[in-house]
């Protein structure tokens, strides 16, 4: 009889996996955290809750420099596992981490000493739950994660050096900056506790930015020995240590056995460290924290079901999503208490929301944020809310908050795209009117004092912008800053005055609204007519020679002339009917892949695939997509083509295969591509949707049969390259018949293009 159950399980789960039906629980065996992890991607195996505040990886690489991420899958030697805070797939420094570390033998405490050799056979990723066996010390080491803690589960060996290693990971990142880390082990409550101050780094490098990163550690026995290290040596017996400190824990081994340690993480005070360790982990059960994860986990990216495509496609959706769902962090304690924006280290309480921090603006506001929308909507009153609690604080709406701080990094002013996008998909929950006064701050004014300007606050060059409606070369920006990016810069603003005028609009405001939408058209200031190219520009209005489109120059930000002459997002018939219409505007797009300009391994690059639905020709955005889709990704551990930034190469993914993508943030209409499953199902949340579920079904989808034959949204025909917000909040279906050859006849009718600001007709 027990034959036959089994057999009929088995069975059923076959024919379930032939049929490419998943339930919201089997997501979970599709998620690869090793994916990305060495060449270029720049991720980690993060072990945490989604958005948690804590991140725990095993770390292969010392230091807090920039660049220098935790982990990297090509390496072979482990020195632990860190409460990382670096955002993942970036190439920016960490912050505040700490390092946990268990060996036998001989106590070591430098990082490169004390690294153990390992094999990637032993070792097990989950979103929730990390395992790896080190045969050069006997030791398993284990941990799971809260949102902002984590417990160990330690097996050592019988020996008589059982040593447990805590240490602040703090690295000056400027020759004047000393190091100022600090540890203190209280036997008497079995703790060790630390403090990781963290220092600017895009401004003002070196310095401190008003907060650190705070640890207690929390061990299920007595120590049968302890002691602190620093640059002057290893002190047994001693209780403090500062500079580039660390502690040591001996624990009594006389024969086999497990060890539990549990961590409790801030970036308030070691006192809220231990809050939330005690409010979070309040007992000793690791497999009660492990099974809370896994939950966690399994309802976060259960809200997507992929039906159909291959094992590979299914651990590249779904890995996508585990990483889209790290950043921003949850930056406030259990009780609300956070480190404010102000750089003072002033505490204050977010009494009503969660405050978040790390949003890497310039590379999320074109998929992520429009991602997270769709599938974590109870989140998006949290995050809006916490931009503006950093406006109150700071006195501006940031331009890219990370580091709990202004920063220098990136260009634009995209929470402006962030916040609008919200509104106009029906997030409501927030002062909008306060939104939109700090929004039009950045927009029209200058800070009055150089401190101010230099500490990132408003946007660069902003009254050369104004006065000539694009910003010239001879306007440096600032000395601050690496370089100019005159160019990108200029295109950046249009589009976000596009959205203040949308959100204006919205409002009532109509003058601003007027106003917002002429200077949405700036973007033309800086496009040459005789090169058909974005250029840089003199103040006299003269051109800069010598010119080749396809090189990089200071002018354009991490791309070239030809990337960027197609950031228009928000009014490609203008840009359009600057390169003489449809016909040759499908031609340079055609000259611009067949040339290899095309980088999808950075974010300038991500829409342009798209571009052809808004003149005539949809079907080549079919293409185009389904080539990036199988050029830039894999289910290996260098199976991205560029940084992750963040989740944006994550959530262009995501959106391309399900088979739409948000060209233009703030505009509420999503493209159509080329999806690569045979159904997908979101699943909606109320009440911030009507409807329970939208469904894209692709019929006869294969790797050949990539081209829309025919669509039908809602049970009516559709012709029209892109659908609203709108179809997929009431919930609904979209139908694509899917074909081997183009069918240049669809969606293509007058009237079909999406919105642009210089109107829809063809």
């Amino acid at each position: 009889m027990k034959w036959f159950v089994i057999s009929g399980a088995l069975a059923l789960s076959l024919v379930q996996a032939f049929a490419g039906e998943m339930q919201r629980g089997d997501v979970l065996q599709y998620v690869d955290p090793f994916i990305g992890t060495t060449k270029l991607g720049n991720t980690y195996p993060a072990v945490c809750r989604p958005f948690g505040l804590v991140k725990w990886t095993p770390q292969t690489r010392a230091g807090e420099k920039k660049g220098t991420k935790p982990y990297d899958y090509a390496d072979s030697l482990f020195q632990g596992i860190r409460w990382t805070n670096f955002m993942s797939g970036s190439a920016v420094p960490e912050y505040g981490s700490m390092t946990l570390m268990a060996l036998t033998g001989a106590l070591r405490t430098d990082p490169a000493a004390r690294a153990a050799r390992y094999r990637h056979s032993l070792e097990e990723a989950r979103p929730y739950y990390y395992r790896l066996q080190l045969p050069d010390y006997g030791v398993t080491i284990e941990v799971a994660a809260t949102v902002r803690a984590g417990i160990f589960r330690i097996t050592f060996p019988e020996t008589d050096s059982a040593y447990v290693l805590l240490q602040p990971n703090n690295t000056p990142l400027a020759p004047h900056q000393r190091a100022r880390a600090s540890v203190r082990v209280l036997p008497e409550l079995r703790e060790v506790a630390g403090s990781n101050p963290v220092f600017r780094y895009y401004i003002a490098t070196g310095q401190p930015a008003g907060f650190s990163g705070h640890f207690v550690a929390r061990f299920q026995e007595d120590f049968s020995e302890f002691g602190t290290w620093d640059s002057h040596g290893l002190r047994s017996g001693d209780r403090t240590a500062q500079g580039q400190p660390g502690a040591y824990v001996k624990l009594e081994c006389e024969k086999a056995r497990t060890v539990l340690v549990k961590i409790g993480c801030s970036f308030t005070s070691v006192e809220q460290a231990r809050k939330n360790l005690d409010a979070e982990i309040p007992d000793w059960d690791f497999d009660r924290v492990v099974e809370a994860g896994r939950q966690a986990w399994e309802e976060a990216l259960g809200v997507i079901q992929v039906e159909g495509g291959t094992s590979a496609d299914r651990r590249n959706f779904y890995t996508a999503l585990y990483h889209a769902l790290l950043l921003p962090r949850v930056f406030s304690d259990a009780d609300g208490s956070y480190v404010g924006f102000d750089g003072d280290n002033s505490v204050h309480v977010a009494r009503d929301f969660v405050y978040h921090d790390d949003y890497s603006m310039w590379d999320t506001f074109r998929a992520e944020h429009p991602l997270l929308l769709l599938i974590q909507p109870e989140r998006a009153r949290d995050w809006i809310l916490s931009l503006l609690a950093k406006a109150e604080q700071g006195g501006w709406l940031p331009i890219f908050p990370a580091w709990n701080s202004y920063t220098s990094e990136m260009i634009g002013d995209h929470c402006v795209s962030m916040i609008t996008d919200a509104y106009v998909k029906g997030f409501r929950e927030f002062d909008v009117e306060k939104a939109y006064q700090y929004m039009r701050k950045n927009a029209t004014q200058t800070p009055a004092s150089r401190a101010e300007y230099l500490d990132g606050k408003g946007r660069r060059a902003l009254q050369s912008y104004l006065k000539l409606g694009y910003i010239p070369l001879e306007d440096p920006v600032s000395e601050a800053f690496h370089k100019g990016e005159q160019v990108s810069r200029t295109l950046e603003y249009a589009y976000d005055d596009f959205c203040l005028a949308v959100l204006a609009e919205s409002l009532g405001l109509k003058a601003d609204a007027e106003d917002f939408r002429r200077r949405a058209r700036n973007y033309r200031n800086v496009f040459d007519p005789s090169t058909g190219f974005v250029r840089g520009r003199h103040e006299d209005g003269s051109w800069v020679e010598p010119f080749d489109p396809g090189e990089q120059a200071g002018y354009i930000t991490e791309a070239t002339p030809w990337v960027y002459t197609w950031f228009a997002p928000h009014d490609v018939r203008g840009l359009i009917d600057l390169m003489g219409g449809r016909e040759a505007f499908v031609a340079k797009l055609d000259s611009f892949f067949a040339g290899g300009f095309y980088a999808h391994d950075n974010e300038p690059s991500h829409h342009i695939a798209y571009l052809y639905a808004f003149a005539g020709a949809p079907w080549k955005t079919q293409a185009r997509v389904r080539r990036a889709l199988l050029d830039n990704y894999s289910d290996t551990p260098g199976g991205l083509s560029g940084n992750d930034d963040a989740g944006q190469m994550s959530a262009w993914y995501i959106f391309s295969a399900m088979g739409f993508y948000p060209v233009c943030p703030g505009t509420g209409q999503y493209i159509l591509g080329s999806p690569i499953f045979r159904r997908v199902r979101i699943r909606l949340k109320r009440p911030w949707y009507a409807g329970e579920e939208f469904v894209v079904e692709a019929r006869n989808v294969s790797r050949q049969n990539q081209y829309i034959q025919r669509a039908w949204l809602n049970g009516e025909e559709w012709d029209r390259p892109w659908i609203p917000h709108s179809a997929i909040a009431g919930g609904g279906q979209l139908i694509l018949e899917m074909g081997p050859e183009p069918n240049p006849a669809w969606g293509v009718s007058p009237g079909a293009a999406p919105f642009s600001l210089s109107g829809r007709d063809q």
